[in-house]
């Protein structure tokens, strides 16, 4: 797909992979539409990017449904047409259920899975003015495999992933494309920011850079791919284990002490880049 001149709305877009995911739309020439809640680290990214494209920023949470709405009106108004929309946003709270606040999990329901519905609902009619265009949802391979102290996370990325294979039945033979990219864990202030909180199991998996996430998302826009896991090997043993939970109770050791030293190890980088600094 060619992306110049055409339009892009990217939740979560001021940090991480949205923002990894700007930074490749603009250098494409497509025009900007980014959300997130925090308006100072969109202005940031927004400067950054406006030497090489057309960029409008909306700050707002994605799971406020009127402002879902003016957003596209936003983008429509500022640059005549929506082609393309990313359902980056995302929000975890980790821990058991049982320890969980109630508004806790609401809030990851609301913004994993209800508002990137939503938001796509919204999206549709403008797609189809421009002709094409194409909906990507950011997941994890969390929505194909139990995590520990992720259950309701996993809930609603296995929902993401369900309701992005039956819109592209629904949309099939239209000239919109559905994608899905399941990233595993990602070197993003999202997992390190806070190693201690992030179970040991996540960190026995290759950990993929924003960067490299991103580029599969403006992929995924023109091919033939429907979901896509990052990386592919780590892909393959989520959805083994996701169909033979037995086998993930047998791995579930190994892993964790496999992940328990390299969460070690990225501490310690960590903590040498803190004291190179000071």
């Amino acid at each position: 797909m060619i992306f110049k001149d055409k339009t892009v709305i990217i939740t979560g877009g001021s940090e991480g992979v949205g923002a990894a995911t700007a930074r490749l739309f603009a250098e494409a020439g497509a025009n900007l539409m980014l959300v997130a809640r925090n308006k100072k680290n969109l202005e940031a990214i927004a400067e950054e990017l406006r030497e090489k494209s057309k960029v409008e920023i909306f700050a707002m949470d994605v799971s406020d449904a009127d402002a879902c709405v003016d957003v596209f009106k936003k983008a429509k108004f500022e640059f005549g047409r929506v082609d393309i929309l990313v359902n980056n946003a995302g929000y975890h709270a980790r821990g058991n259920v049982e320890a969980a606040e109630p508004a806790e999990l609401a809030r990851m329901v609301d913004v994993n899975l209800r508002a990137p519905i939503l938001l796509t609902r919204i999206a549709l009619p403008y797609l189809r003015e421009s002709g094409e265009g194409a909906i990507i949802n950011v997941g994890s391979l969390a929505g194909r495999v139990v995590y520990p102290g992720a259950s309701t996370y996993s809930a609603t990325k296995a929902g993401l992933r369900l309701f992005t294979l039956a819109l592209a039945e629904e949309l099939r033979g239209s000239a919109i494309k559905i994608g899905l990219v399941s990233p595993g864990p990602i070197s993003t202030g999202f997992i390190m920011e806070d190693m201690d909180a992030v179970s040991d199991i996540s960190f026995s998996q290759p950990m993929s850079s924003a960067e490299q996430v991103a580029q599969s998302v403006l992929d995924i826009c023109g091919n033939n791919i429907l979901d896509e896991a990052i990386p592919k090997r780590s892909g393959i043993l989520a959805t083994v284990i996701g169909l033979m939970p037995w086998l993930g109770r047998l791995l579930r050791p190994s892993l964790e002490r496999k992940g328990q030293r390299v969460k070690k190890a990225l501490k310690a980088e960590a903590k040498a880049r803190a004291a190179r600094t000071e």
